[in-house]
């Protein structure tokens, strides 16, 4: 399960943190972008889809930023002085941002991003999951629609309609949910 490299955007105006940041993310296995501004941060994190977003805590503009950018796809961290950490990571830990204590200790950080890891693919499955999901429920709705026509256009019993979807379906090497659209198309 393990992909090739990982896209990061990194927001912090801290020289010292990107440095550290920069050198322990390196290619090829992180593809890092960077910016030291929270707009533009923002505007990149909705024209492009990264792995993981790193925001540098400095104010509550990027405890702000971590909070709208934690309904995307993204694994966030937010990066936090140890002062702030409790009650900045009180705030955020809902909405799935994963806080860092700063000053950054190297080893501590290496763990986190191992962390951020394991989350990322654990959030990857479970979307992949959903979205299956949501198929066969559409599926199953869609089926019953199918049935439903039958027994009042046909007459058929409920039974009797579900053995016809079932059979029509294997006579023609279709699916199921493809002999229930055609039926609705039909009817409706």
């Amino acid at each position: 399960m393990n992909q090739e490299s990982y896209s990061v955007l990194l927001v912090s105006d801290d020289n010292k943190t990107v440095s550290l940041i920069k050198a322990f993310l390196i290619a090829p296995l992180f593809k890092l972008s960077f910016t030291d501004d929270f707009y533009e941060a923002s505007r990149l994190s909705e024209t492009r889809n990264y792995d993981f977003i790193i925001a540098d805590s400095t104010n509550s503009s990027s405890t702000d930023f971590a909070i709208n950018v934690s309904d995307t796809d993204s694994t966030v961290l937010l990066l936090v002085n140890s002062e702030n950490f409790e009650q900045v990571s009180y705030r955020v830990e809902s909405y799935g941002v994963l806080t860092v204590t700063k000053p950054l200790e190297p080893s501590y950080f290496y763990n986190m991003i191992k962390v951020a890891i394991a989350v990322h693919y654990k959030v990857q499955a479970l979307n992949n999951q959903t979205i299956k999901l949501k198929s066969k429920m559409e599926e199953i709705r869609l089926v019953n629609r199918a049935k439903l026509i039958l027994v009042e256009k046909k007459g058929m019993t409920e039974a009797q309609a579900h053995h016809y979807l079932e059979k029509q379906a294997m006579d023609t090497s279709s699916k199921r949910i493809d002999i229930a659209q055609s039926i609705i198309k039909m009817y409706e």
